[in-house]
Parts: structure tokens; sequence; C-alpha cells
């Protein structure tokens, strides 16, 4: 299968989004924001059908509504815990938007299924510049942080006595998210970004407690599930990201009884 360039850019762009975004999953689910990250994906969904009306690729409008939704989930701090109310809102709104831009480009409707389920086979060599580019930019973005980030996290309340901004934190956070969400929709659309995000973090969670252990183990696992989705929808004919999906389910599964013997 390597012998197509499609497969070979499919490998490729899966590989770097895979990595990204269980490191960055990982500590999405540590701080509770996995419904965060959710809603984000349906706001880049909006963003995505609203730059095609202007005549900009999908993935820059993607982008650029994610971080924008990023910096305002970003700004409510800690109190965005609270919230998943106003964030389903938000998720329901915006793809009630998307919608209705699909309506006034109705040449671009058919191709809303791999904007909504991704399509990894469609990655051009372009795209795949770009993937790679944005995920160093998080991942070194996310290494200057993560002394912060992680004090942030476990003791808030501590952090914020020493100094540390915990609204900054936040916002810094969100948007790396929000970088990491629009990768990820390259690779299994907007509506299964929790394919990638949080299952690989989820299952690593429960199969260890220790910080880069569990870092380690929630990227490997979303590569695996990556790889071996691509390569089972290549000998099947099956959508790539089913698969893709049902790996990633099957592996928290294997991990339940991991969390119980802890």
């Amino acid at each position: 299968m390597f012998e197509y360039d499609f497969m070979v850019n499919a490998f490729a762009a899966s590989g770097v989004v895979a990595v990204l975004a269980g490191i960055v999953g990982y500590f999405l689910v540590m701080r509770g924001q996995t419904f965060a990250g959710h809603a984000l994906s349906h706001v880049g969904f909006t963003g995505a059908t609203g730059a095609v009306l202007i005549g900009v690729s999908p993935l820059w409008g993607l982008i650029g509504f994610t971080v924008l939704a990023g910096i305002g989930m970003g700004a409510l701090g800690e109190r965005l815990a609270g919230r998943d109310l106003a964030i389903g809102m938000i998720l329901s709104l915006s793809l009630g938007f998307g919608l209705l831009f699909l309506h006034f480009y109705t040449a671009y409707a058919t191709q809303v299924t791999a904007l909504l389920f991704g399509n990894v086979l469609g990655v051009s060599r372009e795209t795949l510049a770009v993937l790679v580019v944005l995920g160093l930019i998080c991942v070194i973005a996310l290494a200057a942080m993560g002394r912060p980030l992680l004090f942030a996290t476990l003791q808030p309340e501590l952090a914020e006595a020493k100094g540390v901004s915990l609204r900054g934190v936040s916002i810094l956070f969100l948007v790396i998210v929000s970088v990491a969400v629009a990768e990820c929709a390259q690779i299994v659309g907007v509506l299964l970004v929790f394919t990638l995000m949080v299952g690989p973090a989820a299952a690593a969670q429960n199969m260890t407690t220790r910080l880069s252990a569990g870092i380690a183990c929630a990227a490997i696992l979303a590569l695996a599930e990556a790889w071996f989705g691509i390569t089972f929808a290549y000998y099947t004919d099956w959508p790539s990201s089913f698969w893709i999906t049902l790996l990633s389910a099957l592996a928290y599964g294997v991990s339940l009884p991991f969390r119980r013997a802890h």
C-alpha cells in the first residue's frame, strides 16, 4: 500500500496528528475539559464552511475559529468546568451556522462528509507540511508551559498563590488544544475528534498514574490506533475513521481493569 503517494501522506499526516492529540489530550482529560475540546471541533466546522464562502482554505477557517473560541473559553478560567450548558449551546449554534453557510454555498455540500467524518486519504503534501509545522509549534509550546500547566491543574489554589495566572495558563492551553482539534479534524473529522483526543488519553490514565509514562502511553496508543485504522481501511475498504474509532474504544475497554487495580 506504500506504493501509493496518498497512502504515504495519510500515514505521515495521521502519525503527526495522533502523537500531538495523544500528548495534548492527556492534559485535556487531566484538566476535565474534554467537553470543551469537543465543542471546539464544532466551532471549527463553522469556521471551515465560512472560509469556503469567502474563498479561503477550509483548514485555515477551521484553525482560525477554533483558536478564537479557545481564547474565549480560556478567558473563563477555572469557571469553564461548570459551564457545560453554555458550551453545549455554543456547540449547537456553531453547527447551525455551519449548515447555514452550506446552504449559501451548495457546491461545497458534497464535501461536508469529509469535514464531519474526516478524509485522511485526501491529505495533500501541502496540507501535510502545514500539519507538521503546526504540530511542532504546539509540542514546543506545551513543553514550555508544562510546569505551570501541571501546577495549575493539580493545585490551582496554591499555584495562584505562588503567582501563576490561572486564566493565562487556561487561555494558552486551550489555544494549543484548538490547533490540535483542527489537526484531528483532518484525520477523523469534527464529529469524531474524541477518538484521538480523548480515547487514548483516558486509556493511558487508566493504565498508569505516572505523568511521563502516561503521556508516552497516550501518544503511542493514538499513533497505533491511527496507523492500524488506516491499514484496516485499506484492506477492507471501510472508512478509516470507523476503524480508528473502534480501535480507540477497544483500547479504552482493555484499560479499564488497570484502573481498578490502581
